[in-house]
């Protein structure tokens, strides 16, 4: 593949998924990092992309997709509930990682009269606490994508490899049962060394997730503790996760007051179960 049909490449997928790693870019063209370092200096001095610390971000989306507000408006109730059932599981004055999920940022809503400790790459999370005086959070380094609201780089993935928690609450962009993946390699680092920090680790994912495979792989199930999802998620799959012993919170979606609605909560993981709270 000739360089200028790398160079077009790396752009169109840019144009997708608007930001990603070197090591990403590299299989995509099929040569080494230093090779697509080149391209990438030849893209960024026409003004398409902009060079980051291990990776490259477009200069100039023409869609506004993956903004943060966009894909929090996407299943936003079944959002809300979930992030309603998943802080009912956290424990008072525990220390929490919080990824940079949209489903993520509506349990951070519920934290605050846990008086958490909390770490995070979510720039509307640190927001959301930023006059908090019950919650102390610590921001992880990195580089800031205001559009999507994340830290992401080498920096950010340090930050988690230095520090320890109660529990890790995490995103995905699909789960099945081969484990759990999500849609960037500059997210999959920082959320490798988020599980590898905390004892407890429960992802929030909505029915959609569900069967669905996203471009990298993430983690086994082996390393989930709990899924906090909605009722409308495949039964089949559900079954299948509880066997691997992994403790299922499910929300009734189909309710017509939403308030107030207790989850229900079958399977356990054996090998954590004294990290989840009752609800």
């Amino acid at each position: 593949m000739q360089a200028e049909e790398r160079q077009q490449r790396i752009e169109a997928f840019l144009q997708k998924a608007e930001f990603a790693s070197l090591e990403e870019l590299s299989e995509l063209v099929d040569v080494s990092p230093s090779s697509v370092r080149r391209d990438l200096q030849a893209l960024e001095a026409r003004g398409l992309v902009r060079r980051t610390h291990g990776g490259a971000r477009l200069v100039n989306p023409r869609s506004d997709e993956f903004t943060f507000a966009t894909r929090d408006s996407r299943q936003l109730d079944e959002k809300e509930l979930i992030g309603r059932a998943c802080a009912e599981l956290i424990r008072p004055n525990e220390s929490l990682i919080l990824d940079a999920g949209t489903t993520v940022f509506h349990v951070a809503k519920y934290l605050e009269p846990k008086s958490p400790q909390i770490l995070t790459n979510s720039l509307p999370v640190a927001n959301l606490f930023a006059s908090s005086s019950r919650v102390e959070v610590l921001v992880s380094g990195g580089v800031i994508y205001p559009r999507l609201g994340v830290l992401v780089g080498p920096l950010a993935v340090e930050t988690f490899t230095k520090v320890h928690a109660d529990t890790a609450i995490m995103s995905s962009g699909g789960i099945t049962e081969d484990g759990i993946s999500n849609s960037h390699g500059l997210l999959i680092d920082i959320q490798r060394a988020m599980i590898a920090a905390a004892k407890r680790v429960i992802f929030c994912l909505d029915h959609t997730k569900f069967d669905r495979r996203s471009v990298s792989f993430l983690c086994p199930l082996d390393d989930v503790d709990v899924i906090v999802t909605d009722s409308l998620a495949p039964k089949a799959l559900v079954q299948s996760l509880q066997s691997r012993g992994i403790l299922i919170v499910t929300t009734d979606t189909a309710a017509p007051d939403r308030r107030g609605l207790a989850p229900s909560v079958s399977g356990s993981h054996p090998a954590r179960t004294t990290n989840v709270a009752e609800p």
